[in-house]
């Protein structure tokens, strides 16, 4: 089988990944955080009237989970996976203050969550632990009859992208990637927008995650046990799919339009060394490391449509949190940060942004005018309260989630693909047809209402 694999390797071994998770625990996961329906790979299945959901990893994302699961009717979280003990602890607690009935515990080590997988008494594995792992944990569940959700990014390599795909192909099994920000409010409204013909075709899209973790990788503990290795041994957009995700949902891809290609090019790294020094010391271990992630990140692909779309990843520079949302068409233009505002050719009064909010009466996203109320005080704005419904109602309903295998592998594959770029001098690289031609005949993802 052709995989158009290149010659990138890994960032981190799992053997390496499995002495820290060991050491650090699995619960300790990424602190880091689709919309209509569209037939996904396995297309209608089996409703499940009770869904029952086993989860690996049940640290500070893991925990979000949770909280957000056990609010939703048809839900049971049946098993729980970690190495630290009290986290599954923690999260009993809240199971049975939720009325529900006693997870089985799995925390024998950082490999038990192949015993969890083998269970016969689960619908669903999701994984909300390091990123090393993500692809293992879906190929087991997907290997032993069971469904699938991950955290971001679903693989890091373009090999384990084929290895997502093929396993779910063979297996019929759902393969989903819980990317949350194609759930926010802002974003889901600009899709109801697009579908709508607001901006005319599609030109441009932008994107991002532009994050200061730098208190975060030098903590004692968190991801910090295992993320800020990244920085060392890498330079790539690692953590693309927070911005790419709403984009490529506006402008189809997978679903009658492709990634084509991209190009990437990486600043300097500096800014860990000088946080460090600063913080630790400049004769500090921390400081004298060598880190070789470049503090920013730009990547700009094409489609097979023409559109462009940019993307920017940067973790280590001081600046306030953003994903960079916008989108430009043959009719206006919107933008989420700093500020969400708008500009359409013939309606807004001047050739000046007038605030997003004057079109949410009339373009709020169905789903959001239904489950605003229940989504309040949830995670990340109440994304997760959204985002985990949507979950376990396409499972009840017996049809393709949002987001399916295809997806996750041709979002995901910008981290080994900008890597490939960046190592060859900026060259641009193809991106491989994860989709096999399919995404030509594939239906758009529809307006959902429930």
């Amino acid at each position: 089988m052709k995989t158009n694999r290149p010659d990138w390797k890994p960032m981190v071994g799992r053997r390496e990944f499995l002495r820290w998770s060991a050491l650090g625990g699995l619960g300790l996961a990424t602190g880091g955080f689709g919309l209509g329906l569209g037939r996904g790979l396995a297309g209608e299945q089996r409703p499940i009237s009770l869904v029952r959901i086993g989860i690996i990893g049940v640290g500070a994302r893991g925990m979000t989970h949770v909280r957000e699961l056990l609010k939703i009717d048809g839900a049971e979280i049946c098993a729980l996976c970690d190495v630290d003990e009290s986290k599954v602890a923690e999260a009993q607690k809240l199971i049975k203050k939720a009325g529900h009935p006693k997870a089985k515990a799995f925390t024998r080590g950082p490999t038990d969550y192949r015993r969890l997988c083998e269970s016969a008494d689960l619908d669903l594995v999701l994984n909300a632990v390091p990123w090393a792992l993500h692809t293992p944990i879906c190929l087991s569940a997907m290997n032993h009859g069971k469904h699938t959700a991950t955290e971001v990014p679903a693989a890091e390599t373009i090999e384990d992208c084929w290895a997502l795909v093929e396993t779910a192909e063979k297996t019929g099994k759902q393969c989903i990637m819980l990317e949350n920000c194609c759930y926010d409010r802002p974003e889901m409204m600009i899709f109801n927008m697009v579908r709508h013909g607001l901006f005319g075709s599609l030109l441009h899209g932008e994107g991002g995650y532009l994050h200061d973790r730098r208190k975060a990788m030098f903590a004692d503990s968190g991801s910090a046990l295992w993320r800020t290795h990244y920085a060392e041994v890498s330079n790539c957009d690692l953590y693309p799919t927070h911005g790419l995700g709403p984009i490529a949902q506006y402008m189809n891809i997978n679903r009658s339009n492709q990634f084509t290609r991209l190009v990437s090019m990486s600043s300097p790294s500096l800014c860990l060394a000088e946080y460090a020094a600063k913080k630790f010391g400049p004769d500090s271990p921390q400081a004298k490391r060598k880190y070789t992630e470049g503090d920013v990140c730009s990547t700009l692909i094409q489609t097979v449509a023409g559109q462009t779309i940019s993307l920017t990843h940067d973790t280590h520079s001081p600046h306030p949190y953003s994903r960079k949302i916008a989108l430009q068409g043959t009719r206006g233009t919107v933008r989420v940060y700093p500020e969400e505002k708008i500009y359409l050719e013939g309606t807004t009064k001047k050739e000046e942004w007038e605030p997003l909010e004057n079109y949410r009466k009339q373009y709020e996203h169905p789903i959001w005018r239904q489950l605003a109320e229940k989504s309040k005080g949830a995670g990340h704005g109440g994304m997760d309260y959204i985002q985990a419904y949507r979950l376990v109602r396409a499972f009840q309903k017996g049809i393709a989630p949002d987001m399916d295998v295809y997806d996750a592998v041709a979002w995901s594959a910008v981290v080994a693909l900008s890597g490939e770029s960046i190592a060859k001098k900026n060259a641009p690289v193809e991106f491989p047809d994860f989709t096999r031609g399919k995404w030509k005949h594939r239906p758009p993802l529809e307006l959902v209402v429930d």
